[in-house]
């Protein structure tokens, strides 16, 4: 269906914006909701957009400014650093799978140039999909994402030589063409010329440009600045044959010393992951599913193949560099796909005649599904791999270890920052505590400062008990899981009915689900610090520490008490709405008659923020 590029945005937009907001719901993550989004769009079920290669163009820009972005968080120090496992871990996964790939390729019959040409580019993983899911996740700066992403950089780099040896492994003679008559050397010097080009660029010129044009103090300057700082590396490298993403990356580290760093960083992103949405989109929307259908057995099997292949490549890896066995499902399964740069360099197989057009059809669409299945298997890892992981790797504490028979008044259930702080208080005061604790890393640096502590599920009937909840007139709750914490406050409940319960909540809805289970004691755990801010803001704002630290107090009883008001109306959402609007007219009164009292501070800038009758009242 043909449209103005206005109404494809319109559509990519639209999808985008009704698509991820419902996986990120489903717990799905966005970058398989952009592939959902993509297919649903795609030609294949609504045809709703525009010829997919345009678009695709488009949002591999997206790869570019993703890359520009890492490469300002690494400064050149720490990239030198990473030498090691960029060249190590990267130089192997790269050797290996194509090793593997070919070998199969030829197994099955293909001739051993189109084996290593398979292995070259399938050997290539997803760096758009793997940093998302990676970052969505919290992962880098884990032990997969730092391995993950040693490999990627690896895999970027790895680009320029493929593609200077796919023409190499031709099967049929390619007619030469007029657009370079350089010889290797030459365009060697000129490739040179270009990396030296953006080093002494970003290291010397742009400075100055970026610090003239802050001066000028016109935001949409500076943007237009950074963008064009990209796409002129893209262009740059483009035309000499290289990556356009490695070039930005570079740029980006070269970059990472400069005090417009943060500035750059600000201001490109929202296009990064406008442009990386798209480039998801695309990915989805390419999909062949006229092709499936011709091929219903063959596609599921190299998809399956390819992917469990690379699997048991990066697995090997992983046990040889002695990964963490969880951290090695992770790595192995962010990476297991194909890569962006297939797209690329099928195409250019094609014009040198490497690979058959029916070949390059077939491959691209395993390339295409090994992508969007990619957030689904991070999601398994996440659900099933990892907490089994964690079963099998809990510690049992000894026997020796569980509490017997303790007759401390007070137990604390979770030591975690919230739970030391309300242990040292009753601690100073020489109050016994027995202390629950469920990170097992923590037992003996807790002991160590003379807590009683013991690793164990506060859950459990069996070791309250043990813990001298029968005898014990405190139970301190300060569990981080919520779940978990009214888990523990319903089985005390019915077990332990002369336990008072003190608890933590996380946040004012754990909070109101405490206080339904009938606990008194409900303690959120940033409100105090925040009134505490909120009081310290006040006095550097020319009010007095007395009536400031009045004001302090009174929000919290104020807030205390409407916490418990809402209760009986949570499910009503229109009345908790307007409740809590007048709740919060009544504390702006009670705040606002507090201040025209004797400590009031007179000062003038405040006046224009007061009502006209509040000013007359004065």
């Amino acid at each position: 269906m043909g449209h103005g590029i206005l109404f494809d945005a319109f559509i990519y937009l639209s999808a985008a914006v009704i698509a991820v907001p419902l996986a990120k719901r489903w717990g799905l993550g966005s970058v398989l909701g952009y592939l959902l989004a993509g297919i649903v769009i795609g030609p294949f079920l609504l045809g709703l957009v525009g010829e997919r290669q345009d678009v695709m163009h488009f949002a591999e820009f997206g790869v570019v400014l993703m890359l520009f972005l890492v490469g300002l968080e690494l400064k050149p120090a720490l990239l030198w650093q990473l030498k090691g496992p960029i060249l190590g871990t990267g130089g192997l996964q790269v050797a290996l799978s194509t090793a593997a790939l070919a070998g199969v390729a030829v197994l099955i019959g293909l001739p051993w140039q189109q084996g290593v040409a398979i292995g070259l580019i399938l050997a290539l993983s997803s760096t758009a999909i793997v940093l998302q899911s990676l970052q969505e996740r919290k992962q880098m700066q884990s032990e997969s994402g730092r391995s993950a992403f040693a490999v990627l950089l690896f895999q970027d780099i790895a680009v320029i030589p493929i593609l200077a040896l796919l023409p190499l492994l031709a099967m049929a003679p390619v007619a030469q063409s007029d657009q370079s008559e350089l010889a290797g050397w030459q365009h060697g010097l000129l490739v040179a010329a270009a990396i030296a080009g953006i080093i002494f660029g970003g290291r010397y010129l742009m400075r100055p440009v970026f610090r003239a044009i802050a001066q000028s103090h016109m935001r949409e300057i500076f943007v237009a600045a950074a963008l064009l700082l990209v796409i002129g590396i893209a262009v740059l490298m483009e035309s000499v044959g290289l990556s356009p993403a490695l070039g930005s990356f570079l740029a980006g580290v070269v970059l990472a010393d400069s005090e417009y760093r943060h500035e750059l960083e600000a201001d490109i992103d929202p296009f990064k992951g406008l442009l990386l949405g798209l480039f998801f989109m695309s990915v989805g929307a390419g999909i062949n599913f006229g092709l499936f259908a011709e091929h219903p057995i063959l596609i599921p099997a190299l998809v399956i193949g390819l992917m469990a292949l690379k699997w048991l490549v990066l697995m090997a890896i992983g046990l040889v560099l002695r990964v963490s066995p969880s951290q090695r499902w992770t790595f192995s399964l962010a990476l297991a796909q194909g890569g962006e740069f297939a797209f690329v360099l099928f195409s250019f197989a094609s014009q040198n005649r490497v690979l058959p057009e029916e070949m390059i059809a077939l491959l691209t669409l395993v390339v295409a599904l090994s992508m969007a299945l990619t957030p689904l298997l991070l999601i398994l890892n996440d659900r099933v791999i990892q907490p089994w992981f964690d079963y099998r790797s809990r510690p049992e504490a000894p026997e020796h270890e569980q509490p017997q028979a303790l007759d401390n008044p007070v137990i604390i259930a979770g030591f975690g920052r919230f739970g030391q702080i309300v242990g040292r208080l009753l601690h100073g005061h020489g109050i016994g505590t027995t202390i629950l604790e469920q990170d097992a890393s923590q037992i003996e640096t807790l002991r160590k400062f003379g807590y009683q502590v013991f690793y164990g599920d506060a859950s459990r009937i069996d070791l309250l008990h043990a813990a001298g909840a029968h005898k014990a007139r405190l139970l301190v709750l300060s569990i981080n899981d919520p779940v978990t914490s009214l888990t523990v406050i319903e089985m005390v409940k019915k077990h332990f009915p002369h336990l008072k319960i003190l608890a933590r909540a996380q946040d004012r809805p754990h909070a109101h689900n405490i206080l339904r289970h009938g606990v008194d004691g409900v303690f959120r755990e940033t409100l105090g610090s925040a009134v505490d801010l909120g009081v310290e803001a006040l006095t550097n704002l020319g009010f007095r520490a007395n009536h400031a630290w009045r004001a302090g107090q009174m929000f919290k009883r104020h807030d205390n008490w409407l916490l418990r008001e809402q209760i009986s109306y949570l499910d009503d959402e229109h009345t908790y709405i307007n409740k809590s609007l007048q709740y919060r007219d009544i504390l702006s009164d009670l705040l606002r008659d507090d201040q025209l009292g004797p400590d009031h501070v007179h000062a003038h800038n405040w006046d224009s923020g007061l009502p006209n009758q509040d000013k007359e009242a004065r």
